[in-house]
């Protein structure tokens, strides 16, 4: 017999493969970004909340989930292996010492934390300092890098600008001479710049929330 536990656990494994919080998840399914989170999963009165039918079909086909995958997930065999991954703080990502020019770890003074595996080597996690980032981020965050995922239009993305600045942005379009971003800041804004003034450009698939 299936448990409560094992359905959410499922439901997690699947945002986790997809490079999603239970949030992202849920946003990526067309439902409501709490409908997936951990204080969503008991009633205030103590019962056990199961996640709808709907709401399971829509996070599947968000995902290009079939369904005997989902059940794989549910067993504990389906856990994904984790290995231990580069992690050091955002504020360091700009300095020059930790990132090449093309995104990429390098150097020593990295971390390292387990995660499970995503099929980038070179995938490395950053964790947030302060307020600056919310509402998307919070102080103690973290986020984890792929700089060899595919990015897509809506993607948030770290980016790395010909004046040495490394921030959060979404991509809201890419043309062959221009990136138009969006800022993930307090202060959000929209800018369009040239491709030339853009060093690199690299996927967030994963973010402790």
């Amino acid at each position: 017999m299936l448990t409560h536990a094992q359905i959410w656990t499922a439901l997690d494994r699947l945002a986790a493969r997809s490079g999603l919080s239970a949030s992202g998840l849920a946003k990526r399914a067309g439902l409501d970004p709490t409908t997936f989170n951990r204080s969503k999963r008991i009633t205030p009165d103590g019962r056990a909340r199961w996640p709808s039918t709907e709401s399971i079909a829509k996070a599947l086909a968000a995902t290009g989930t079939n369904v005997e995958t989902f059940v794989e997930l549910i067993t504990e065999s389906a856990r994904k292996p984790t290995h231990a991954i580069r992690a050091i703080g955002f504020a360091e990502a700009g300095n020059g010492r930790h990132l090449d020019d093309g995104g990429l770890p390098v150097g020593n003074g990295w971390d390292e934390i387990p995660f499970p595996a995503i099929g980038d080597e070179h995938a490395y996690a950053l964790e947030i300092s302060g307020d600056g980032l919310q509402p998307f981020y919070r102080d103690g965050d973290t986020i984890v890098v792929s700089p060899s995922s595919p990015i897509r239009r809506g993607d948030r993305v770290i980016v790395k600008t010909r004046d040495g600045q490394v921030t959060a942005q979404e991509l809201r379009r890419r043309t062959p001479k221009t990136i138009e971003i969006k800022s993930l800041n307090a202060q959000p804004g929209e800018r369009v710049l040239p491709v030339s003034d853009v060093v690199w450009m690299a996927r967030i698939v994963w973010a402790s929330q």
